[in-house]
């Protein structure tokens, strides 16, 4: 995966374009992530339906697909492409343009 919870991504297209976040939660069969704060749309729900007896209109994260959003390195703090290489016959994800391991 290049993408894993915890990294810090920006995304690069769409209406949220130039905003930074952690992931939340990473969707790999569908290829999407949840990022919060991005993504945001409206949710309306009827009273019934929640735990309190209250509805009203939410705001909810919807999920990112990858190719909208770029992982930031963190030891060189630009956006980069994901390498990988073996060490210790375990493989590790590197930064395409300072070299060094993405944890």
């Amino acid at each position: 995966m290049k993408f894993k919870k915890g990294d810090l991504v920006k995304v690069t297209l769409g209406k949220d374009r130039g905003k930074e976040g952690k992931i939340e939660k990473v969707f790999s069969k569908k290829g999407t992530v949840l990022v919060p704060g991005v993504n945001m749309y409206k949710k309306h729900v009827k009273a019934m339906a929640t735990a309190d007896g209250k509805g009203g209109i939410f705001d909810i994260p919807r999920a990112l697909a990858f190719s909208k959003i770029a992982i930031i390195c963190p030891s060189c703090k630009k956006i980069t492409r994901v390498g990988y290489k073996l060490v210790k016959e375990n493989k590790v994800r590197i930064c395409r343009k300072c070299g060094k391991e993405i944890k």
